[in-house]
């Protein structure tokens, strides 16, 4: 339970820094945070290289649905894009931070396939708003990027929560017996 705290917290304390950072043109300043909360996540798991993979793809479903929201004109990032169209970098720690949520402190959601798919609708599209209250980012098609997001979300959270328990790197190794080889007999 204390690893979970420690997780959620270290997130939030993540998530700020990218938003503020990038609000405030210190884009770095979150990917700093960012990695601090990736290596205290990979210090805390059983199998660090697990973890490692969810992340991998976290960030490359984060590059693409984000990449077409900046695409298609509906989300605009005042700075850390690395070139035109792309999701800016900063937001694609926040993805790599999200991924070590997964099988920690929003392990709870794995299995509830109808919860996750109402909580991504819902909640994907409050932290994108919160993140541009805060100046992160900014809303070009307001209606277009609010469904987007929400349908996005409602596809991506489920998924993603697949993906966690098949890279579940925090969750003790199964000793399961029938991947045992079989004993032999003694005086064989």
């Amino acid at each position: 339970m204390k690893n979970k705290i420690i997780n959620f917290v270290a997130f939030q304390v993540g998530w700020f820094a990218c938003v503020l950072g990038a609000a405030n043109d210190m884009p770095v300043l979150g990917l700093i945070a960012a990695a601090g909360v990736i290596a205290l996540h990979l210090v805390l798991v059983v199998r660090p290289l697990q973890e490692l993979w969810l992340i991998f793809f976290a960030v490359s479903i984060g590059l693409v649905f984000d990449s077409v929201l900046v695409t298609c004109g509906w989300l605009r990032y005042p700075n850390g894009m690395l070139a035109p169209g792309l999701a800016p970098y900063w937001i694609l720690a926040m993805w790599a931070m999200f991924a070590t949520t997964l099988n920690m402190s929003m392990d709870w959601m794995r299995g509830r396939a109808f919860l996750a798919v109402l909580m991504g609708a819902v909640f994907g599209p409050l932290s994108y708003q919160a993140g541009a209250r805060l100046g992160g980012l900014e809303f070009v098609q307001p209606v277009f990027a609010l469904i987007a997001l929400s349908f996005g979300w409602a596809i991506i959270m489920p998924l993603l929560l697949e993906l966690s328990k098949r890279f579940d790197g925090v969750a003790e190794p199964r000793n399961d017996a029938s991947f045992e080889p079989a004993a032999q007999g003694e005086g064989s």
